[in-house]
């Protein structure tokens, strides 16, 4: 994939990528931290307010891939800075959103552009970054999304509660108009001689359905699959299945983001030296470490040691798989990275359900380990049949 720059400072951009990324995906989060105040004010009951967040999950995955298919011959650089301006103005919309309606309408379009904005921001941070260092700079705006969870969510919830829910949105409107604000003025214009060829509609296709991407989209899907079993249900499987107390939890959620945003940078390094190994040895050790934690779920503290390694070594997947699909379809990537978001979607929504059901059969909170390293199995399995596809197509090639 061509860079756009040879600039030593690439750094710079991939950061404000990073503060953008953090806004986009506060902006999908926070709804959860503010729905009680939100459900009241617009007089809604709270599965009703609900909807806000199932709705978008689902206007990410769906909305996402099809903006990306339309906009495959439009400026990269064009592109995101429209779409960040959409966040600018829809959490605008939003914050004086008078009525239900009006506020799930904008968060559906502010949805489906997110799924544009992640196809668009990593095709131009594997532009962006110097050919060793493509998975760092996927993994850096990775980043965004761990702090998200970490800070975006607890600082936006305590505006929220101090000045009113609408206060939340106006702030991550600011937060996105600075970091729109960085990138147009750091991300130089891509010159004629290195524009990559424009994609049209079959390209793209062809590019997202090639059998390497195929199988990274499952290893991605059963890997978050995996985690959203035990995300949804964190609380009552530390308090419930752990013996901890509802007060100390908050503070075993927050080692285990930290730790998962560690994870991401070395996931990242391991990812610029071989992608597909670092996808192979995160997904073994996880598999084990799932089964474990199966065993020591029962005992609060030392089940939450496991995790926070757990969380270490799982947040170092995201990056070498996006870069390895990245580096696939260098020739037409924009439908393809749209579908990374699909792909986490899928298992995100999955992973509840599954972990749901579980519980409804009466699966105790202690064993959803198991089902998460069932799926990681899974994960492993396509992992390997990626790494045995790349070997026999490099044997062929020689």
């Amino acid at each position: 994939m061509t860079s756009i720059s040879p600039a030593r400072d690439w750094r710079i951009p991939i950061f404000a990528m990073l503060v953008a990324t953090f806004a986009v995906c506060t902006t999908e989060l926070i709804i959860s931290g503010i729905l009680p105040a939100l459900a009241h004010d617009l007089t809604v009951d709270i599965p009703t307010a609900g909807l806000l967040i199932t709705g978008y999950a689902v206007s990410v995955a769906v909305g996402g891939p099809l903006l990306a298919l339309l906009t495959g011959r439009l400026s990269r650089r064009l592109l995101l800075l429209v779409v960040l301006a959409i966040f600018i103005v829809g959490n605008i919309i939003c914050a004086v959103s008078t009525n239900y309606a009006m506020l799930l309408a904008t968060r559906l379009v502010l949805a489906a552009s997110q799924g544009l904005f992640f196809s668009v921001v990593m095709v131009l941070a594997m532009r962006l970054a110097p050919e060793d260092r493509k998975s760092s700079a996927v993994s850096m705006v990775m980043i965004g999304v761990n702090m998200a969870t970490i800070l975006g969510v607890p600082l936006g919830t305590a505006i929220g509660n101090a000045y009113g829910w609408r206060a939340t949105l106006l702030v991550i409107s600011v937060a996105v108009g600075i970091a729109t604000a960085v990138l147009a003025l750091l991300i130089p214009p891509t010159p004629v001689s290195a524009e990559p060829k424009r994609s049209d509609f079959k390209a793209e296709l062809a590019a997202a359905l090639r059998v390497p991407v195929l199988l990274c989209y499952a290893s991605i899907a059963f890997s978050l699959l995996a985690f959203f079993i035990m995300v949804a249900y964190i609380v009552p499987f530390l308090t419930v299945g752990g013996g901890l107390s509802t007060e100390v939890v908050p503070l075993a959620l927050l080692g285990i983001g930290v730790t998962g945003f560690f994870g991401n940078i070395i996931g990242g390094r391991l990812g610029d030296w071989n992608p597909v190994a670092t996808m192979l040895g995160t997904l073994t050790i996880n598999t084990i470490l799932f089964v474990v934690l199966a065993q020591v779920a029962s005992y609060g503290w030392v089940a939450v040691g496991v995790m926070l390694v757990i969380w270490g070594v799982g947040f170092a997947f995201p990056a070498p798989a996006q870069t390895r699909i990245m580096r696939e379809v260098a020739d037409a990537p924009n439908f393809a990275a749209s579908l990374n978001n699909t792909a986490f979607q899928v298992g995100i929504a999955c992973g509840a359900a599954i972990g749901g059901a579980a519980l409804a059969a009466d699966v105790p909170y202690t064993s959803l380990p198991l089902l998460s390293a069932l799926s990681l199995a899974c994960a492993l399995g396509t992992t390997l049949a990626l790494s045995v596809y790349d070997r026999r197509r490099r044997v062929a090639l020689a």
